[in-house]
């Protein structure tokens, strides 16, 4: 049965490879984020591979832009069955130049950002007795601190609770809410010098993982697809580490 789903930050890394993989599967997928150029040009990929997607401009931090959309999807595809809330920023800021405004935007971003996707959307998936929303978290959210991100990883740890607090409210209708946290992943960010390891440690920081890699956006697009499938009817209210065997690896 073709499935209608919603991802946020889905013109980049790991949204644009859930884009993929759901395209793929012959869903149709709703790619949004606020670059309007790569946006588009995965639905442009989804297309030429044979699969059915679209481009819909979405800023997280606008309440009602995300209300509209998700209006205005139910209105045209009569539901929406999936979402993957994935837009998010991580900006290294030592505590000392941390300040509330900066503190606020991530956590507008990439925490209330889900809640402003998935408020609007839950409404039509109970009325409709199904759904399955999957939320982002990193392994700097559930299991490490993260040097000079202390907002970055407060709000990846808020997603935990997000997504087991939802699993509870949420599942009598049956509606199953699960998130991914992803290891070390090759994205503009991972390579970003300024935010995160750069290119150089990408090519170190694999030897301390057991499966002896960095992932790739893919790796964590094949779970996200998985958790929103049949296969894991019976999984609700769970955080999977998809890192390579890095947290169990690391002593």
């Amino acid at each position: 049965m073709t499935k209608t789903v919603l991802i946020t930050g889905a013109g980049i890394g790991i949204g644009r490879a859930t884009s993929m993989a759901f395209g793929a599967q012959g869903d149709h997928v709703v790619v949004t984020d606020v670059l309007d150029a790569e946006g588009p040009a995965v639905v442009d990929e989804i297309k030429a591979a044979g699969g059915s997607a679209e481009f819909q401009l979405l800023d997280v931090t606008d309440t009602a832009g995300a209300d509209a959309l998700v209006a205005d999807i139910e209105k045209r595809h009569g539901g929406i069955d999936v979402i993957v809330a994935n837009a998010g920023i991580a900006h290294r800021i030592p505590l000392a130049e941390l300040t509330d405004d900066k503190w606020d935007h991530t956590f507008d971003i990439d925490l209330k950002g889900m809640l402003r996707v998935i408020r609007p959307a839950a409404a039509g998936m109970k009325q409709r007795g199904n759904g399955a929303i999957v939320c982002l978290s990193s392994i700097m959210g559930v299991a490490y601190g993260w040097d000079e991100h202390v907002h970055y990883s407060a709000a990846k740890a808020g997603v935990v609770g997000l997504v087991r607090g939802l699993a509870v409210e949420l599942g009598r209708s049956g509606i199953r809410v699960n998130g991914v946290a992803p290891g070390y992943i090759r994205t503009a960010q991972l390579l970003s010098e300024k935010h995160s390891l750069g290119a150089e440690g990408a090519k170190t920081v694999g030897d301390i993982v057991p499966l002896g890699r960095i992932g790739q956006a893919d790796d964590i697009a094949d779970v996200i697809t998985f958790l929103a499938s049949n296969g894991a009817r019976y999984l609700t209210g769970q955080v999977i580490a998809v890192d390579g065997g890095l947290l169990v690896g690391r002593y």
